[in-house]
């Protein structure tokens, strides 16, 4: 029989690891609350290469327990020299935690002992237990643990990056044995953990001294037998740093770890919890590949039992429904897939005086008896998403009026922590199990497929309706007791309508300026690879990884920095580290950004048009906890603009007419309005009253200059990012990054900034005080973030609620800001009777299709109506362009 296997990871050495590894994509990894989440996207990256390669039967991530252990108190400088972790790793660890938890694998941290202890405490017992151990860290420490039955896999660069260190090896590139190796470092001492060993020696010195000696012991009962020199004086003279650091240096095996071998037995996954934290984390790609998917319930099963609720079935000999315009009904449409624009119909049902009527057949909704009951106004209807249902309706070509609830838009301001748009989680947060999950009725992803027995969906549409309406006097008396009522029935509503009429507009592209697109970027790929191949030697598949590897780290012997378990990374991250080197990475670079632009928007928008020549983008309003909005189906708000191959894009979207106008206007530099808002800061309200250059002023600031006329395009430019980055309570780490300056510069700049803007530092502390009173933060709008993290004990959860609570008021009501802007802009159009079409929002920007006779008024009262959307103490200003498409109107 085999021996089991357990694996032993470094955690925190790891997560380091894991960090630096995608550190320089740092701003791209965040998920909609603003967590990074680089170091946790790689780390679960490593794990999966690891647990296929080693196969392990028993698993622990082990964690140092704080900065206080045993070795600090034999030496006080312990570790000392080492830099501050920075805050954008610190605030991942927990959460690194919770996906360890949720994937089975056991994670242990022991007060006075760090994660090196516990690693060798457990290779021990797994030895005695005839484990095959291995053990995964990027600290060469760890080797001396190697042995016949321990394998120590140290990162190189990189993460997966690993070489395996046995006793064979060790002997080979130290010249020492694993035991040995501990003795070597004591003559060395260690830079890192900030231990002296003896003056003047070094690796080879020590592994030499130790070759002839076999220990410190032995080598020092010798030392007076050593001829005279300079390193006889210094090893006596330094026979006591020798020892402490053999001391320091030793990893203790015996630690009284107070779990056993059992306890790290790898469980099986939560599924559930797994999902939920992928979907937090925003990790589609790991949602996508998780399984098991949830199967499809064969009809005896018990998630098919007959619900409480009675109801009737409407055929067409008996539409003939009474309702009085004084009443209100509650109405769902049921529609498989989460694309409304395109959804299968697979019903609807109506809960009217406690009575249900259903039906899958959704063109009885055509017949007058419904759709007039549904396009009356004055009958009020409770729905569950009100831009879903407006949409589906005019699918089958019904204006539905008198929409007053929305049981989406209230379970999200009430929570908007959990975002999730599944009826079944919603109704089992408030008390009510009735209603299962659209996956255990209709399957998931490709699998799904309406029930073919109809008293099943009529089940389904009856719980579902009948909650809308059970549901509606909890949820709006919670939204009362947080002060929410206003901002949702006068914002959140009525903006949910003006998406629908978005979406239902949609926006013209023009398929044969996508074509022509797609012609161009095909013969500049054609080009890039022809000179990419002669840069080779050789043609090859530029887009496989595994033949890009061989040629750039075998045949053109560049360094590898990388691995994964299919062998060289060829990451953004890892040809970006190596541009320097070799002029064919640059061409690889651009090659693979051009063939992501044909792909993801040239080809991506062909595949979305549809036969009104449009593309109807879907707006999720109910997805980030600031309030801001996304798009998705096609996302318009991610067309690249910062390459001139991405901004070309925008000349496929046009207007209705040719000889209209695309128009543009966006809000300028509205966060740090808001910032100048609700910190009060007298010195950048000013600048804003004056119509000064914000980033300018803030160079003088925080470099201290005089004169406007001493502030240089570079000052301007890292003042723009400290502006911005204060906003988003970054750290000096992150500035430094963002800069390419060191921490110690990065921190002169942010305490300078403080120095000249009080206020805002002042606004900083008090919005931290009032979200531990308060335990949420707050707009402007009383849009509520709460944040049960603000009183807990582990400091990295903690900090990231504390800066939480500091940004979401000043995002979250930019958020508000321009949806209030929606509003008054479609009332403003109604109200003129204007043919102009509000089509595309991206976060401050607003997007019209406008008539050539309406443009001067256009011209006009867009802006006006952007800068009165709110009143505050500094102007709001609006910029706006036009043009015969979207990318001349920027």
């Amino acid at each position: 029989m085999a021996n089991q296997k357990l694996l032993l990871i470094d955690g925190n050495s790891i997560a380091f690891r894991a960090f630096y590894a995608l550190y320089r994509q740092l701003e791209n990894f965040k998920n909609a609350d603003g967590l990074h989440t680089n170091a946790i996207y790689t780390f679960k990256n490593m794990l999966d290469v690891l647990l296929s390669d080693v196969q392990p039967d028993h698993i622990l991530v082990a964690f140092d327990a704080g900065k206080t252990t045993f070795r600090t108190a034999m030496y006080s400088d312990y570790k000392g020299g080492r830099q501050k972790t920075p805050p954008e790793l610190s605030e991942q660890l927990p959460y690194i935690h919770e996906l360890l938890h949720d994937l089975g694998i056991a994670t242990y941290e022991l007060t006075d002992y760090e994660a090196d202890d516990i690693i060798g405490t457990f290779s021990k017992i797994g030895e005695k237990n005839n484990f095959e151990v291995t053990i995964v860290t990027g600290d060469k420490d760890l080797t001396q643990l190697a042995s016949d039955k321990v394998t120590v896999m140290v990162t190189k660069s990189g993460v997966l990056n690993l070489e395996a260190y046995t006793p064979e090896h060790m002997k080979e590139v130290n010249g020492v044995t694993p035991t040995e190796f501990i003795d070597m470092k004591a003559l060395m001492g260690d830079n890192s953990d900030n231990y002296p060993g003896v003056t003047k020696v070094g690796p080879k010195t020590a592994a030499q001294l130790i070759q002839e000696y076999g220990s410190i012991e032995s080598l020092y009962e010798h030392v007076d037998e050593l001829k005279k020199s300079k390193l006889k004086e210094n090893l006596i003279k330094d026979k006591d740093k020798a020892f402490l650091a053999k001391k320091l240096a030793t990893i203790n095996c015996s630690t009284p770890v107070t779990i056993g071998l059992a306890d790290l037995k790898k469980r099986s996954v939560d599924y559930d919890a797994l999902r939920h934290f992928y979907e937090k984390m925003n990790f589609r790609k790991f949602l996508n590949d998780l399984e098991p998917s949830p199967k499809l319930l064969e009809p005896n099963d018990s998630a098919y039992q007959a619900s409480n609720v009675e109801f009737t079935e409407l055929t067409d000999k008996n539409l003939a429904l009474k309702v009085k315009e004084t009443e209100t009904i509650s109405f769902y449409l049921g529609m498989l897939g989460a694309n409304y624009h395109s959804a299968t119909f697979v019903g609807f049902a109506f809960a009217i005086d406690k009575q249900v009527y259903l039906s899958r057949d959704v063109n009885l909704l055509k017949n007058n008896e419904l759709k007039s009951i549904l396009e009356n106004e004055k009958i009020k209807k409770n729905v569950f998403d009100l831009k879903r249902t407006m949409v589906g309706l005019r699918r089958l070509g019904i204006q539905v009026q008198g929409i007053e609830y929305d049981m989406l838009l209230a379970s999200y301001l009430i929570n908007n922590e959990n975002n999730s748009d599944d009826m079944a989680e919603i109704c089992n947060m408030y008390g009510d199990n009735s209603v299962k999950h659209d996956h255990e009725v209709y399957g998931k992803g490709k699998s799904q497929q309406i029930p073919a027995d109809d008293q099943l969906l009529y089940n389904h549409l009856a719980t579902k309706v009948e909650a809308i309406a059970s549901l509606k006097e909890s949820l709006l008396s919670k939204l009362k007791d947080h002060e929410q009522d206003d901002l949702y029935a006068s914002i959140e509503l009525p903006v949910a309508r003006v998406l629908a009429i978005m979406e239902i507009n949609g926006i013209k592209v023009q398929a044969h300026t996508l074509t022509d697109l797609q012609k161009e970027f095909a013969v500049e790929l054609k080009n890039l690879e022809r000179k990419i191949y002669e840069e080779a030697g050789e043609e090859f598949n530029i887009n496989s990884p595994k033949q890009l590897g061989h040629i750039l780290f075998e045949k053109l012997g560049l360094p590898a920095i990388k691995k994964t378990k299919t062998g060289y990374s060829t990451s953004v991250d890892v040809l970006t580290q190596l541009q320097d080197q070799s002029s064919i990475i640059a061409d690889i670079l651009t090659y693979r950004q051009t063939a992501k632009i044909q792909s993801t928007y040239v080809n991506g928008l062909l595949d979305v048009i549809k036969q009104d020549g449009r593309v109807h983008t879907r707006y999720l309003q109910t997805l980030t906890a600031t309030g801001r909005l996304s798009s998705v189906d096609p996302n318009l708000q991610n067309i690249p603009t910062r390459t001139q191959e991405g901004k070309q894009i925008r000349k496929a979207f046009v207007p209705s007419d040719p000889a209209g106008y695309i128009f543009s206007c966006d809000y300028s530099q509205i966060e740090l309005r808001i910032l100048a808002q609700v910190s009060g800061d007298e010195q950048m309200q000013e600048a804003f009253r004056t119509g000064y250059d914000i980033h300018a002023h803030t160079a003088m600031k925080i470099f201290k200059l005089k004169s406007p006329a001493e502030v240089t395009p570079l000052m301007r430019r890292r003042a723009k990012a400290v502006n911005f980055g204060i906003v988003y309570g970054i750290s000096d780490y992150g500035l430094s990054k963002n800069l390419n300056i060191s921490r110690k510069q990065a921190q002169e700049f942010i305490d300078n900034y403080f120095e000249q803007y009080p206020q805002i530092k002042e606004y900083m502390d008090k919005a931290v005080q009032i979200a531990r009173e308060k335990g949420y933060a707050e707009t402007i709008m009383h849009r509520r973030r709460y944040l049960p993290d603000i009183h807990a004990k582990n400091f990295n959860i903690r900090s990231f609620a504390e800066r939480t609570a500091i940004n979401s008021p000043i995002q979250g009501s930019a958020a508000d800001i321009i949806k209030i802007a929606m509003i008054n802009m479609q009332r403003k159009l109604d109200e003129l009777h204007l043919k102009t079409k509000m089509v595309v929002q991206v976060h401050d920007e607003l997007i019209f299709d406008v008539p050539k006779d309406e443009l001067a008024t256009i011209k006009e009262i867009v802006p006006a109506v952007m800068q009165s959307a709110v009143h505050l103490d500094i102007p709001l200003v609006a910029d706006s362009g036009y043009g015969h498409d979207w990318f001349d109107a920027k």
